[in-house]
């Protein structure tokens, strides 16, 4: 007899609850409007090992969802590297200790902490928005229309997915059939998604072995707190400061004694967490190491360097995260670019549901997050190659050197951060105008910077005005308001802007000026003893804690200075628009209003088609 399948409809269905995963459902469960399913085959979230890295940029995207400061809480912070290398003894000597974060960070560190902690700030986050992950449950079958009209209507359900659940008790608990507008796969390495459209992950898989053993130590190594880069005539180490004491060690191993000849894949069976040890013990000459209370987890890898060959199938099918690239942990960056592949595709996916956006924007996500990925992978196989290299000794002068290690830490910093990641231009990145705030570059995220409220002087971080809720952050630098006729060019503005034909009322709901496509954050080229907050015309002064002061706070220790570093005019008024990921899209001067009009129009629907939806 068939079984019959219950279904029901989504707005998204994400396969896969990892970071990529869980980033994206408490993104749109967030949003509040979403119906959103999101699946894992896995009976309970990871509680132990994997991913053990959070990088600045990240920490800055996690602080606008409010998930930071608890993960910041419980992990370890990573403030400097230090750098071991070859004596003449044939043991390793400290040789140099630095920063390997860009300045301009907010959080000028790292994290160590492991995956499951992650996880579960996600999902206790989720819960807060009434979405849970359903597990265990694995993808059987997927359908997908073809049909060009039902691709492009948003009241369609172009996708079908067919589910076991696997601990059902019944057979009618059993199969469950997903009718979804869009789905994400999130589903890491081995893509179940992925495979099911036929993309193909293009790259190579190199010779380099790492064994990798998560413990307390008990050690003399001086640097275990700092993360520890090491290469010794016996191969390379790289150690972690994990949370509660624990340290990670990433350990190179010889590939004839773990790799299976016949299958040419790593074999557990060829080793073991006291094997990859005792490599450590002889890396770590003349320091001891040893576990104080056995190993928590350990693995073993070869390097592979590969990027799907697309990242959608006609904008209704996503993939992210190790689903779409893979590449060696060493440089920290796995579960950071998976959490941000899908913090990109999120808030696209919600402006398009709620009809406030054409659904061409979700190309921007491809474009974006490939050639991101197609970078990293670029960055990876240079730090991979030094990192597995012999070193520079007198016996072998054709090693790597110290100074070109550090030359390529150094040079790829903001990559490896995420502080300098660059998007192209697009719809959605626009730099035409990029001559009237040089300093804050288009395509890469605001800069953070502390400001003082105008009328309290509470200093506030700009990051902390822009919360990842969809919205658009439009930050109007006003300038100086000292002389009168900026004042009457500054309510000439605002009249413009508030205009039934303005920027404001063209996507707002029901003729408001308010808009919840858009937050307007002011900023004023002023001092906090005399400025008079009021005098900032209404539109531009939504609320009291949106008019700000480019000043420092009573202290003079923070803030200040922003005009100037940002490459802004204080004697006209800048338009800096600001995605809702963080991202700058554009900058314009007042007198460019109609680019930024062009701009908008490019990928927002006016107020009256969406009031038709």
């Amino acid at each position: 007899m068939r079984l019959q399948a219950r279904e029901s409809f989504v707005d998204v269905l994400i396969v896969g609850a990892g970071p990529a995963g869980l980033m994206c459902g408490n993104a749109l469960a967030a949003a509040g409007d979403i119906k959103v399913k999101i699946i894992d085959r896995r009976p309970s979230k990871i509680s132990v090992g994997h991913a053990d890295g959070i990088q600045p940029r990240t920490i800055e995207v996690l602080q606008s969802y409010g998930l930071a400061e608890r993960l910041l809480r419980e992990g370890s912070q990573l403030h400097m590297v230090a750098f071991y290398n070859p004596n003449q003894t044939g043991g390793i000597e400290f040789t140099a200790r630095g920063s390997d974060v860009v300045p301009t960070a907010r959080f000028p560190f790292k994290i160590g902490l492991h995956q499951g902690a992650v996880e579960s700030a996600f999902i206790d986050s989720m819960a807060h928005h009434n979405l849970r992950v359903d597990r265990p449950v694995e993808p059987l079958a997927i359908e997908f229309s073809r049909d060009q009209e039902q691709l492009r209507s948003l009241s369609s359900y172009p996708v079908k997915v067919a589910l076991a659940h696997l601990d059902a008790t019944t057979d009618a608990d059993k199969l469950e059939v997903i009718h979804a507008k869009y789905v994400v796969g999130t589903d890491g390495a081995h893509s179940w998604v992925r495979k099911a459209f036929g993309i193909t992950m293009d790259g190579d898989q190199t010779n380099d072995v790492w064994g990798v053993v998560d413990m307390v130590p008990d050690t003399n190594f001086p640097d275990i707190r700092h993360k520890a880069v090491i290469h010794s005539i016996n191969g390379s180490l790289m150690s972690i400061p994990r949370e509660n004491d624990k340290v990670r060690l990433y350990v190179q191993l010889s590939e004839k004694d773990v790799v299976d000849p016949g299958t040419g894949r790593v074999s557990k069976d060829k080793s073991s967490p006291e094997k990859i040890l005792e490599v450590a013990r002889k890396t770590l000459h003349p320091f001891y190491i040893s576990p104080l209370s056995g190993i928590e987890w350990w693995t073993m890898y070869l390097i592979g360097q590969r990027v799907a060959s697309r990242f959608s199938v006609e904008d209704r099918v996503f993939i992210a995260g190790d689903a779409c690239h893979t590449h060696s942990p060493k440089a920290g960056q796995g579960m950071n670019a998976s959490m941000n592949d899908t913090h990109n595709l999120a808030w696209k996916l919600v402006q398009v549901l709620r009809g406030w956006a054409y659904p061409s924007i979700l190309r921007t996500y491809e474009s974006e997050r490939r050639k991101y990925a197609i970078d990293l992978i670029d960055f990876d196989k240079r730090l991979s190659a030094l990192f597995s290299g012999k070193p520079r000794t007198s016996d072998n002068e054709d090693g790597v050197s110290h100074q070109e290690f550090l030359k390529a830490i150094e040079t790829a910093s903001g990559f490896a951060c995420g502080t300098s990641v660059h998007y192209g231009p697009s719809v959605i990145v626009n730099a035409k105008h990029q001559y009237c705030a040089e300093n804050l570059l288009v395509g890469q995220r605001m800069l953070p910077q502390v400001f003082v409220h105008a009328a309290d002087a509470r200093p506030v971080d700009i990051h902390d005005l822009l919360p990842a809720d969809t919205r658009f952050k439009i930050l109007v630098f006003l300038g100086s308001m000292e002389e009168e006729s900026r004042v009457v060019e500054i309510n000439a503005l605002a009249d413009e802007l508030s205009s039934p034909t303005g920027l404001l009322r063209k996507y707002s709901m029901g003729g408001r000026t308010s808009s919840p496509m858009f937050d307007l954050i002011t900023i004023v080229a002023g001092k906090k003893e005399k400025f008079n907050y009021l005098r900032v015309p209404l539109v531009f002064r939504p609320h009291w804690s949106k008019v700000l002061l480019d000043d420092t706070d009573v202290t003079g220790r923070k803030g200040g200075g922003a005009y100037e570093r940002f490459g802004i005019s204080s004697k006209s008024v800048t338009f800096v628009i600001v995605r809702p990921d963080g991202y700058v899209g554009m900058v314009a001067p007042a007198a460019a209003m109609g680019d930024v009009h062009k701009y908008f129009a490019s990928f927002l629907l006016p107020r009256h088609w969406v009031s038709r939806l």
